[in-house]
């Protein structure tokens, strides 16, 4: 009898039914544009939880975010979020944009710190009168209204942070303040999410913890994000990709496989839920929800 090509070595364990959500970013351009609404049509039947689209460093991309938003609010049966940070805005300011939302009928928000105007690598410093970090902002958004939050958690710790205990103590924080989910930053590796999860379950984290997974067919592009919000990229990875700078379809392939069989050891031990970073197009995320059996309806 030929091998069963799905077959792994992955724990026995009855899978539980997954739930998907998505990220995108909103569009700069009339090309970028076509691009997203195509990776949304493209995604929506496989009925995601949530679609979150985010936020530029220093608020640069407000408005885009928030027209983006609505417009899938409007147009779609999707259920959108919107990414909204403490950079560069008072907490009036951020209140305002908040109230915005909700009069839209967004209800979801992701409510993160935000990277400084600099971008990533930057130092980070509070905008005088605004919220102080992400944990401050969650209780801001509660007293404004019963918004659903999701908050960021970093399997291999935050950049900023003085430590992984510290980190996790920031995590508690805001959880405590109301936050209903947590997203992990990508990582590459599943022990390091399972590491986390425990840690964070240990530390009396009750919310659930969703894997962040980015299909990486650019390696040197992830490579350079990695070191900047301080996700390793393990010697294997760069292996595989290596010798395929001009092969796109090749890297696409090699993509889906890695991030599958990710998704598949996770889901071996429990994972049921997972956010992926479309990066606004629409083919790896299908194909890899596809192989872990989330489907069309």
């Amino acid at each position: 009898m030929s091998p069963d090509p799905a077959a792994t070595d992955f724990p026995a364990r009855t899978p539980q039914p997954l739930k998907v959500s998505f990220e995108f970013f909103p569009p700069k351009n009339e090309a970028m544009e076509k691009s997203l609404w195509e990776a949304v049509a493209r995604l929506a039947p496989l009925q995601p939880s949530f679609v979150s689209v985010t936020y530029g460093a220093g608020g640069s991309t407000r408005q885009r975010t928030h027209d983006t938003v609505v417009r899938m609010k409007k147009e779609t049966a999707i259920e959108p979020a919107a990414h909204l940070t403490c950079v560069a805005a008072t907490k009036g300011e951020i209140d305002d944009v908040a109230r915005a939302y909700w009069d839209a009928g967004i209800r979801h928000i992701v409510a993160l710190r935000g990277d400084p105007p600099s971008g990533m690598g930057g130092k980070y410093s509070p905008h005088p009168g605004g919220y102080a970090n992400a944990a401050d902002l969650v209780g801001g958004l509660k007293k404004i209204g019963d918004f659903q939050i999701s908050v960021a958690g970093y399997p291999e710790k935050h950049p900023d942070s003085p430590s992984p205990e510290a980190d996790l103590e920031n995590l508690k924080r805001k959880v405590d303040a109301g936050a209903d989910r947590c997203i992990t930053q990508f990582f590459f590796e599943a022990d390091d999410f399972l590491r986390f999860r425990d840690r964070a379950a240990a530390a009396g984290i009750a919310a659930p913890i969703v894997p962040g997974v980015m299909p990486v067919s650019n390696f040197a592009s992830i490579a350079r994000i990695a070191g900047l919000c301080g996700a390793k990229v393990p010697g294997w990875m760069a292996n595989l990709f290596e010798g395929l700078d001009d092969d796109a379809e090749t890297r696409r392939m090699i993509a889906a496989t890695v991030a599958g069989d990710l998704c598949r050891r996770l889901q071996a031990e429990g994972v049921d839920k997972f956010h992926f970073y479309t990066l606004n197009r629409a083919d790896l995320t299908f194909a890899i929800c596809h192989l872990l059996g989330v489907r069309p309806r």
